[in-house]
């Protein structure tokens, strides 16, 4: 496939036959009779109204880039929706609404990638939420206004955007503190199920950062509330009963004018930006969320440009264009109005062109790579030229989404002059199979699939994909799996092993059907059932290595540490997850030496690792070395805040050296970052009890009681006589 050279901005399409009206920026006029019509000839429209909105160039100005998580732009007020969004309709209303804008990836981290470096995910090199990293050398918007004497602040609101992806680049303060509880209602106690930071929250502590800014700035805030699960908060849930997305999109809405109220004051006008990283599918074509399609639920993404504060020369009233725009034209345009040099080489063009009323097509590029790195089902790449998109998958699609918006009417047989045109488009664009993903560790994993993301596996990218390996013949086994998560959340185990089994039953190379079986069984007690299926996933061929390391932790923690090391000794190399087990397994195995040295080995691949540290300490911790142990725990801790384990151990070890009320306090930490953190939960209800304290023992005794699985039931008859 032909190479995109540095500069290509898409390749000269010829138009469609016969050819529609042309699209261009939309300045609405309303007649109101002749008298009107007669003023307008002579000229004294001018009169009656403001000018247009337009973006002059200023090197003194602000720039807010607002991305809000999972927002289709068919939910804000001002694109015709039924959400409550008067603060995003009000910075529309004196700005720039584009009607006809498209990201280039389907979820969070690829998507935000593009955003920030202006590049398609094939040039940024980020394909998934889980196994890429943005290299540090990549220019992004933060580097370059950084450079251009603009202090530059992140606040992200959900665990993709971590700074361990790389997104950090350039940013004097990258704040991804997901335990933030400054506000009330924020993210304080969340459970691991749960890795995101309240939108007020988010934007509480971008308006503490700014309000210590002397000169210009580059703020980026990101929230993350309409992402599933749809939670909205107070009246929000109240107003939405029936639909608890349109709540959030409601609510986060609501957060945000706190935000664009301070920034009316200030002293520089602020250039904003808002737009989404991808839409949610909510059904349609099938799909409940997202990540799997590129259909305009997911892809077309709301986009409004304005200027908040003291203005000078960009005034006007709103304005609605529906020329096609795109994310990789934001970092352009964010350049083009700061008066920073521009790069020719990026794949965008600034978009101050389309609101001063050039109606340029703008073709464009997109991608949905997760099923194909985690499932090994066929990849999904496309183009948008004007308003026809064509998706290339064994089963290719032709939409021409101006006259058939909802994508029903698949002209890609019927439309033999167009197609070919459009293949021949995509083939500008670099079309090559995706770098391997990297391997993250167990925590981070964790993390993104209790968020809804699939991905971890590493399913091997193959040469050809037939019928059967199209999304669209396999998005009942994704929705089964939606379902099944929901049961899972819910604690409704034998409906997700149903749910999970038929998925196998289907298609027996669904490395996370394996998975998330075999941790519903192991949830509910059944480690010989949950074994047995990650044994059965290795002999129906399913290769990738977490289905191996997570049968190796699961043998270790049924007492078969043995039979663990035997499956992951010598197969572990470089991969963080195979190293942490094998430790594990030499720990379960009473081997803490040969546990020490292997986690040692992690570090020397990631120095700034907190979760090896915590596994070195509680490993020193068995062997007796109770000091090593307490400061390999703190340096844990100093890494990473959000171990629950290593607060868990740290208690232990203080209470091990009569300091019970700081062993106390770790606990209480362990449980406030995961509430079913079951170890801090036992220590402390004993514990409390033991200190006369039983009514506050109780209300741990009883948290532990609820969460505890059928194989602890003797340490739940320990726990109803400590609290008797």
């Amino acid at each position: 496939m032909a190479k995109k050279r540095a500069g290509h901005r898409g390749a000269q399409v010829p138009p469609p036959a016969p050819p529609g009206p042309a699209k261009g920026s939309q300045r609405p006029v309303v007649f109101v009779g002749i008298a009107l019509a007669a003023l307008l000839s002579i000229g004294v429209w001018w009169w009656l109204r403001a000018p247009a909105f337009a973006i002059d160039v200023d090197a003194d100005r602000n720039v807010l880039l607002v991305t809000i998580d999972t927002l289709r732009a068919d939910a804000l007020a001002s694109y015709g929706g039924r959400a409550v969004t008067p603060n995003l309709d009000r910075l529309a209303s004196r700005g720039v609404r584009f009607t006809f804008a498209h990201a280039h990836a389907v979820v969070t981290l690829p998507s935000h990638a593009s955003i920030l470096t202006g590049r398609y995910p094939y040039e940024h090199g980020v394909r998934d939420n889980t196994g890429y990293r943005l290299a540090q050398t990549q220019a992004t918007a933060a580097t370059r206004l950084k450079a251009q004497g603009f202090a530059t602040g992140a606040f992200v609101g959900g665990f993709p955007l971590d700074r361990r992806f790389g997104l950090g680049v350039g940013f004097d303060v990258y704040d991804d503190n997901l335990d933030d509880s400054r506000t009330p209602g924020a993210s304080a106690g969340l459970s691991n199920d749960e890795r995101e930071r309240r939108a007020d929250a988010v934007v509480s502590s971008a308006l503490e950062w700014i309000g210590r800014q002397s000169g210009k700035w580059f703020v980026w805030v990101h929230v993350y509330d309409p992402h599933m699960t749809y939670d909205p908060p107070g009246e929000w849930k109240t107003r939405f009963p029936a639909d608890p997305y349109l709540g959030e999109v409601s609510w986060t809405d609501a957060a945000l004018g706190a935000l664009f109220d301070r920034l009316s004051s200030q002293p520089r006008p602020t250039l904003a930006i808002v737009t989404s990283d991808h839409g949610e599918g909510l059904g349609d074509h099938g799909e409940l969320t997202h990540g799997v399609f590129a259909y305009e639920p997911v892809l077309k993404v709301p986009l409004i440009v304005s200027e908040i504060g003291a203005r000078r020369g960009s005034t006007g009233t709103g304005v609605t264009i529906e020329s096609p725009a795109r994310h990789v034209d934001l970092l352009p345009t964010i350049l083009d109005a700061a008066g920073a040099p521009a790069d020719a080489a990026l794949p965008g063009a600034s978009l101050r062109a389309s609101i001063a009323g050039d109606s340029a097509d703008r073709p464009s590029y997109f991608e949905a790579m997760t099923p194909t790195l985690t499932r090994g089902w066929a990849p999904l790449r496309g183009v948008l030229v004007g308003r026809e998109k064509l998706i290339d998958l064994p089963i290719a699609e032709l939409y021409d989404v101006g006259a058939d918006p909802a994508e029903q009417r698949n002209l890609f047989a019927t439309r033999t002059d167009r197609a070919p045109v459009l293949l021949n488009v995509l083939k500008t664009y670099n079309v090559a199979p995706p770098g391997r993903p990297q391997k993250e560790t167990p925590e981070t994993l964790d993390r993104l699939r209790s968020l809804g993301y699939i991905g971890g596996g590493s399913a091997a990218v193959r040469e050809a994909y037939t019928d059967a390996d199209d999304p669209k013949r396999l998005i009942e086994l994704e929705q089964t799996m939606t379902r099944a998560a929901d049961a899972f959340r819910q604690g409704r185990l034998d409906e997700a092993i149903e749910m999970y089994q038929s998925v196998i039953a289907k298609r027996a190379d669904t490395e996370d059907a394996y998975r998330k079986l075999a941790l519903a069984y192991w949830r509910g007690g059944r480690a010989a059932d949950a074994i047995t299926t990650l044994e059965t996933a290795l002999r129906n061929g399913v290769t990738q290595s977490e289905v191996r390391i997570k049968l190796g932790q699961y043998l270790a923690q049924a007492g078969q540490a043995d039979k663990a090391i035997a499956l992951l000794a010598g197969e572990e190399g470089d991969d963080p997850d195979a190293l942490i087990a094998l430790g594990n397994a030499y720990q379960l195995a009473d081997r803490p030496d040969d546990a020490i040295r292997t986690y040692k080995r992690l570090l020397e691949i990631d120095p700034s690792s907190g979760l090896a540290y915590e596994n070195i300490g509680t490993s020193q911790l068995r062997a007796g070395d109770v000091a090593g142990a307490e400061a390999s725990l703190r340096r844990a801790i100093e890494l990473d805040r959000s171990l629950a384990g290593a607060y868990t151990a740290l208690g232990v070890v203080l209470a091990g050296t009569e300091r019970r009320p700081e062993a106390i306090e770790a606990w209480k930490s362990a449980v406030a970052i995961d509430p079913v953190e079951l170890n801090a939960l036992y220590n402390l209800t004993i514990n409390l009890a033991a200190a006369g304290r039983r009514d506050e023992a109780r209300v741990y005794g009883d948290r532990y009681i609820a969460a505890a699985p059928p194989t602890m039931a003797a340490d739940v008859a320990a726990i109803r006589k400590a609290t008797q």
